[in-house]
Parts: C-alpha cells; sequence; structure tokens
C-alpha cells in the first residue's frame, strides 16, 4: 500500500537564530484516522493476522486512545470484526462514537481488571479466531513497521526526535537507522512519567539505544497531562507554521526540541528531522485547553 508522508523543511524564527536545519516527516497525513505511527504500527499485525486465518482484531486502549480508532478504520477497511476492551468506566465522546462508526464493539472494564490483557482476550467468547493487538499497537510487529520510515528519508539527518509512549516507534526507528548503517542520533521524549522505562522496552524488542538520547523532563505531570506553557506552545507553533499538532505527544516532543535548541544542544548547522506520529484525533479530549 502507498502511503503519502512527505518530508517538509520546518519554518520557524528559532531554527533561523540557531543555524538549525530542521524538517518534519508529516506521517499525520498518511490516513485521516489510520494516521501516523498507527499506521506503521498496525500494517504487520493486520498482514499476519490475515495469515493466520484470523476474522476478528482485538485491542485495548483509553476513552480516547488514537490507536483504536485506528483499529476501528484498519478493521473496517479490511474486513476484520474489531473489538476493544476500554479501560474505566462507560463514557461516551467523538472518539468512541467513531469507532462504533466503524463498527468496532466497545467493552468497558475496570481498571484493576484491565491490568491483566491476556485474561481479557480469553475471556472473549470467540478468541480462536481472533487476533491480539497489544495497547497502543506495540510490540515487534509494530517495530517492523516503523523501521521502514528510515528507507523513505530523501536525506541523511544528524538528530530525528520522535515522542514515545510505549517505546515501539522509537525501537522501529532505531532497528532502521541500523539496517542503514547511519550515526543519526535518535532524540527520545518520553510523554509518561518516569520515561527511562521506554530504553528497557526497546531492549526488550532488540533495538539498540547506543543511538539514542532520553528526555524524560518533557511530560508535563504525566501521560495526557498538560501545563499552561505546553498549551500556549501548541498554539503558537500552529498560528506560526499551519501544521496542526497536539498536546499529549507532538506538542511535547516539539516543546523538547525547541528547549533543546534554546539551550544550544546540537551544533550550528545540525540537520534535525521531526516525527509527526499523527494521532490528532486525541485534540478531541484536550480542546477544553484551547479555550
Amino acid at each position: 500500500m502507498l502511503i503519502f508522508s512527505p518530508e517538509q523543511p520546518l519554518l520557524h524564527p528559532l531554527y533561523t537564530e540557531k543555524y538549525a536545519e530542521v524538517y518534519i516527516k508529516r506521517d499525520d497525513m498518511i490516513h485521516p484516522f489510520i494516521s501516523g505511527n498507527k499506521w506503521r504500527k498496525l500494517k504487520y499485525n493486520l498482514l499476519k493476522a490475515s495469515s493466520l486465518g484470523k476474522d476478528t482484531l482485538i485491542t485495548f486502549g483509553g476513552a480516547w486512545s488514537n490507536h483504536v480508532l485506528a483499529l476501528a478504520c484498519a478493521a473496517a477497511s479490511q474486513g476484520f470484526h474489531a473489538v476493544a476492551f476500554i479501560r474505566g468506566e462507560q463514557v461516551a465522546n467523538p472518539v468512541l462514537d467513531m469507532c462504533r462508526l466503524f463498527g468496532m464493539q466497545l467493552i468497558f472494564v475496570s481498571r484493576e481488571d484491565y491490568k491483566d490483557k491476556k485474561r481479557l482476550f480469553e475471556s472473549f467468547e470467540g478468541n480462536k479466531k481472533a487476533f491480539m493487538i497489544d495497547e497502543g499497537g506495540s510490540g515487534p510487529e509494530g517495530a517492523q513497521g516503523c523501521a521502514e520510515l528510515l528507507s523513505e528519508l530523501e536525506r541523511e539527518y544528524d538528530h530525528i526526535f520522535v515522542a514515545a509512549g510505549t517505546g515501539t516507534t522509537a525501537a522501529g526507528l532505531s532497528m532502521g537507522l541500523t539496517e542503514h548503517n547511519l550515526s543519526t542520533m535518535l532524540q527520545v521524549v518520553p510523554v509518561l512519567k518516569g520515561g527511562l522505562f521506554i530504553k528497557d522496552e526497546m531492549n526488550a524488542l532488540g533495538a539498540s539505544t547506543a543511538n539514542c538520547e532520553f528526555h524524560i523532563d518533557y511530560h508535563f505531570g504525566g501521560y495526557a497531562k498538560v501545563k499552561p506553557d505546553l498549551i500556549r506552545f501548541v498554539q503558537d507553533f500552529v498560528r506560526q507554521t499551519g501544521i496542526m499538532i497536539e498536546p499529549t505527544y507532538t506538542g511535547k516532543a516539539l516543546f523538547a526540541l525547541h528547549d533543546l535548541l534554546e539551550q544550544d544542544r546540537f551544533k550550528k548547522g545540525s540537520r534535525i528531522l521531526f516525527i509527526h506520529t499523527g494521532g490528532l484525533t486525541g485534540l478531541l479530549g484536550q480542546l477544553e485547553h484551547f479555550k
């Protein structure tokens, strides 16, 4: 399947001031619902499910999960039935409404029960014909899909920036750098507290972290948490560039990039690539912060 993910120069006064050449990989443009790293992480999972003769995809996520929505759309487009176990009390919101519109079955479970995803999968009637895709699309198939991004690049970079939630995307990028024998430094920005666990997750997937730097102080309080300076940054960036970002993933990673440039952490003339990992429907759960 051909994808559209242009690699564009990113213009901003800070980059001129700091003599940095910054580009953005527009994975957000791959698909309106299966966008960014979600498309890449689902690709080989869907191929594996099909090769095993499965007819149902079962996954997990929160009530505003970009991954759950992406899987709902992907399943509908590929002829699978889709089921998602949703963490927490039963709620209604636009993301879940779109999941249902794509035909996905939603099962709400307590936060305690949610911790044992394998048991939830096995509790589903008809699981013998089902294929389990972990929360966020994490796992080796997801990393395999993300590694392919490196083969699409039109130029070499000194640094690549990416937000990290489970570590699968970062693992795939690191694998791609190794495969192409590139000396590029991978700048990983965890969006959760205690983000160094991302390094362990990458290692568990077989990815080297020798070419990685982890910037763990840009979580703004934890997953999906925000603070006024992050909200202002997102607003200013969107207005200055015309590129939509959100505060859960891309906003935090871009904030890190700008802050590190302000600190002169990179050599003058550095060529930097920022990976736009999509997930813009996540804005629907954060719009109250922008009023």
